[in-house]
């Protein structure tokens, strides 16, 4: 069970970031530990870190109840805006109560399996990310989509 902090979210919209591998640099975890922490102040959010895919496949196959609507990052998957991500968290938050499971993969990228389980695969960008890099950068866009979302100062300000 969670509390949601923030009351203008209902139903409280979960959020899932998973990736694969180790995190192998001190400040890249201070960097996650740090937007996730922020994230929760509007939302439920989650890092998870995964062996490999497989894991990931488990996890979005479970039929315990939960239900997960995939997003995976992928350097082919459409670009978004910030305020289009705010967007697409209000518009998933009023449809849905599936949790948001945005997902960061292997070095050599999805499978075809998984990518046919996803809902949508997002890129940051055109240009590489290392996979670590790329998870800060998820992090701080879905925190900056809630602060548009919320009509917080801090998107305007950077």
């Amino acid at each position: 069970m969670f509390l949601c902090v923030s009351l203008w979210l209902n139903p409280c919209v979960k959020l899932i970031i998973a990736w694969v591998g180790k995190t192998k640099e001190p400040a890249i975890q201070t960097l996650t530990d740090e937007y996730l922490k922020r994230i929760v102040r509007y939302a439920h959010a989650d890092g998870l870190a995964l062996k490999d895919e497989s894991a990931l496949v488990r996890i979005c196959s479970q039929r315990s109840g939960a239900t997960h609507t995939l997003i995976l990052l992928d350097e082919k998957g459409k670009q978004l805006s910030s305020g289009e991500l705010a967007q697409l968290i209000r518009e998933h938050q009023n449809q849905s109560s599936s949790a948001l499971l945005f997902a960061i993969g292997p070095a050599d990228g999805f499978s075809d399996e998984t990518r046919k389980r996803a809902r949508m695969m997002l890129s940051l960008g055109k240009m590489t990310l290392a996979h670590e890099l790329a998870r800060v950068v998820l992090l701080e866009q879905l925190y900056r989509a809630f602060t548009i979302l919320k009509g917080h100062p801090y998107h305007l300000g950077h």
